[in-house]
């Protein structure tokens, strides 16, 4: 039997995902010979000693201890400011890294860091797991073998039902970049085309202190492909119908709609209709469980060689210049060229 060790640095929110994420990997890849160990560790040492117990992990005392004891694989769950530090450990102890979106607080700090992982020959997968949803990839898949015909519309929608603290607003970015970029990097994935252009709009109509940090809670960016083609991509803070992510795609032979389950966050206005009837969803991991295991376990196969890096550096980078160009517009009013 093969054994992977991962080794996971940060246990906030979504670090106890990936935490209990990796340990239900062994229901899952056992049949194939596969057991997967998690060793993990942060600085709030009484809370990670109690995940690392209540998931059957090992806890270590330091990120150095945890990279010298011996893992095949990183995973980084930290704040953003922390990922660069924690790449090059990685890569510097020559195990496969995978590290939560983005690569840096920006995309000039980005650049040497995916310089760095080139230049030394690392792995390192960033964690865009729409990558991994099954309606994401049913429609890539349709859209690849020509069901679709030419596509002349795309629409991609993100909205949470509540916003996330105004602290932590005041230092993402804005909505493009916390929220959207996550739509910009699905659409390029899907197409294969790239964004070249964004003209965005935003508007505040609820809580006043997210405009006095510098952010809109609604925003609506238009965005034109290498080929012409158009799409849009929206987002808000305030949608307490349910957490709602779609993408729709309308082609000259066919149409697909990604996320039109029976937990859409939408009700039909037309008379006997009851479809969705099901409850939506309100958080993005409730949304996106199935994704964010396929990712993980896309993470192991990268780490034992066998697949590619689903989601590179560069890819993760690529988005993050959409969003700067959409919050470059909403700030200037002015359609915006996304840098090359």
């Amino acid at each position: 039997m093969k054994e992977v060790t991962l080794g996971l640095v940060g246990v906030g929110r979504i670090g106890v995902m990936h935490a209990g994420n990796i340990t239900a990997l062994n229901e899952v890849l056992n049949p194939e010979g596969i057991k997967v160990r998690l060793k993990l560790t942060d600085v709030a040492e009484e809370h990670a000693r109690s995940v690392a117990s209540r998931f059957g992990a090992e806890f270590v005392g330091s990120v150095t201890d945890l990279i010298d004891s011996g893992i095949d694989g990183l995973v980084v769950a930290t704040g953003t400011a922390t990922h660069p530090e924690l790449i090059h450990a990685g890569v510097d102890a020559g195990v496969p890294v995978f590290c939560e979106k983005p690569v840096a607080v920006n995309v000039a700090e980005s650049a040497p860091v995916v310089d760095y992982i080139r230049e030394n020959g690392g792995t390192v997968q960033i964690g865009h797991q729409r990558r991994f949803d099954p309606g994401y990839t049913e429609a890539k898949r349709a859209y690849d073998a020509g069901e679709l015909g030419w596509i002349h519309s795309l629409r991609a929608v993100t909205c949470d039902v509540t916003p996330p603290p105004v602290s932590f607003l005041a230092t993402s970015g804005g909505l493009f970049r916390d929220c959207s970029v996550h739509d910009f990097d699905i659409l390029r994935w899907l197409t294969g085309k790239e964004i070249v252009e964004v003209y965005a709009k935003g508007s505040n109509n609820g809580d006043p202190a997210i405009g006095a940090v510098g952010d809109v809670d609604t925003a609506l960016a238009v965005v034109t492909f290498d080929d012409g083609t158009v799409g849009t991509v929206s987002a808000s803070r305030y949608n307490g119908a349910g957490h709602d992510v779609r993408l729709e795609l309308q082609g000259s032979e066919g149409s697909v709609l990604v996320g039109m389950d029976e937990q859409l966050a939408l009700r039909s206005a037309e008379a006997g209709v009851a479809f969705p009837a099901g409850r939506p969803h309100k958080t993005f991991a409730e949304r996106f469980a199935q994704a964010y295991r396929s990712e993980m376990a896309a993470f192991v196969e990268l780490v034992l060689g066998a697949r590619k890096n689903p989601c590179t550096p560069e890819d993760a980078v690529a988005a993050s210049k959409v969003a700067d160009a959409a919050q470059e517009s909403l700030e200037k009013g002015v359609p915006v060229k996304v840098a090359p």
